[in-house]
């Protein structure tokens, strides 16, 4: 399989800019894995579309203010994104900077502490703060926005580009399928017997780095903390053991699932995963997907095009632009179900 396959046309004005006001006011594509039928929907018709019984497994985690800018010892600017904490003082960083500086200089940053660059690991930088970082961050950072947003971070970012059940500190972009639910839809999906439970990933900036070579089999994915734990696994086998469907809100909800699956059995699993899906994946977990458009060519794309099938995912995505819908990280969502034969139970 090559990149170009999954590339599609699109429209800059459709991707979204800034969030509607209302978070379940978003417009809701429907694609049938199994037929390829689409219909256009609202996604606060998800009370229509699941059923008592089944669980709603979501992203848990909590989106670090993760921009940081500051100065070089010669005056030049940097920015910094944050992609992961090492320990309390020692982060690894993507860096833009005119002249990239080189292990053993310093950076001035904002709020007056200043960093070590440490060293450089392939598209990462290594730096060493002065104080703890995430304390740097949370008091001076700017909210990551993606780059195709086009314009500054705003104050109602910090809250807006948060899922309303986010709580475990830790990533620098959002689980953005997430950002649909408000407290309302919530209750009534719960009045309605759809339960409702967690994992966690921390999605780095590395989601955001295009692929860089052709065969996409040559592709290797940036490594993301993740953990489903006990209790997770235990409410996806009780709802696959009495015909529920397991619904994960966002392809990083599929791939600590699929993770913690990886060996057979689905099991509790806590540390890095690298596990890159895509088109001939067999699913062990996840029955349906709740998912925002995603970049053409992107490995997030792939993912979906291996759950519902390339041709029927890239018809759903024309479609979308014909009818336009908003993409990307504040635009709208689709509600994909699986293709045959792409499920094997753990």
């Amino acid at each position: 399989m090559r990149r170009a396959d999954f590339s599609y046309d699109l429209p800059e004005d459709l991707i979204a800019q800034a969030p509607l006001p209302e978070r379940s006011a978003s417009r809701l594509l429907v694609l049938d894995g199994a037929t390829g039928a689409i219909e256009d929907r609202r996604f606060a018709d998800l009370i229509e579309l699941l059923r008592p019984g089944d669980l709603l497994v979501v992203n848990d985690t909590r989106v670090i203010p993760a921009r940081l800018y500051g100065r070089k010892e010669s005056g030049g600017r940097v920015e910094i994104l944050l992609e992961r904490p090492l320990d309390e003082r020692r982060v690894l960083v993507q860096l833009r900077a005119s002249k990239p500086p080189a292990a053993g200089q310093r950076l001035h940053l904002d709020g007056g502490t200043g960093a070590l660059v440490v060293e450089r690991h392939a598209d990462f930088y290594e730096l060493e703060f002065d104080a703890p970082a995430l304390v740097v961050f949370e008091a001076h950072g700017h909210t990551p926005l993606p780059p195709y947003i086009r314009r500054p971070d705003a104050p109602e970012d910090r809250e807006r580009y948060q899922t309303i059940y986010a709580r475990r500190r830790g990533a620098v972009a959002a689980p953005t399928a997430g950002l649909h639910f408000d407290e309302t839809l919530l209750e009534r999906l719960a009045a309605r017997g759809v339960e409702r439970v967690g994992v966690t990933l921390h999605v780095g900036a590395g989601t955001f780095q295009p692929l860089r070579v052709d065969d996409i089999g040559e592709h290797r994915l940036h490594a993301e903390w993740a953990r489903a734990d006990a209790t997770t696994c235990a409410a996806i086998e009780h709802t696959h053991a009495r015909g529920g469907r397991v619904v994960a809100v966002g392809t990083t909800v599929v791939r600590t699932l699929e993770t913690a699956a990886s060996g057979g059995a689905l099991r509790p699993f806590d540390g890095d995963t690298t596990l890159f899906i895509r088109p001939g994946f067999r699913f062990r977990v996840v029955d349906a997907i709740i998912t925002n458009f995603h970049l053409p060519e992107s490995t997030l794309l792939m993912l979906v095009c291996a759950f519902a099938g390339t041709d029927p995912v890239l018809a759903a995505y024309r479609h979308a632009v014909a009818e336009r819908y908003r993409f990307y990280s504040y635009g709208d969502a689709m509600f994909v179900s699986a293709q045959p034969g792409v499920r094997e139970r753990a």
